[in-house]
């Protein structure tokens, strides 16, 4: 029995649920880079990045080469940067709604 594609689609959004994996992709956006760089940028120990790898090579976000002694990380398809770039764009649509929200609560405050 296959999967409801609304379940596929939560199971997709979970994996995106963890900041540690969030930046892993967001830095993959660049291209291919070997774990050591990604151990560099995100402060985190090794075996967290290494958990955090593969559950987005689970999920197939990633995908992983060897060039010799490095192991290198890349995103699957372009379609993950087009999902953190839309993310990026709901993120500040929501942020300017709220601020929207909040300037006329303080403006309302004032008139009374």
């Amino acid at each position: 029995m296959s999967v409801p594609l609304y379940q596929a689609k939560a199971e997709l959004f979970r994996t995106l649920g963890h900041p540690v994996r969030i930046r892993v992709l967001e830095l993959l956006q660049d291209g291919p880079k070997p774990v050591r760089d990604l151990l560099a940028a995100i402060d985190v120990e090794a075996s967290n990045l290494s958990q955090q790898l593969a559950v987005l090579r689970r999920a197939g976000m990633v995908t992983s080469s060897r060039d010799g002694a490095l192991v290198m990380y890349a995103l699957s398809t372009p379609d993950v940067a087009d999902l953190l770039a839309a993310g990026r764009r709901i993120l500040g649509a929501v942020l300017t709604d709220r601020d929207a929200l909040l300037d006329e609560l303080r403006s309302s405050g004032e008139r009374r």
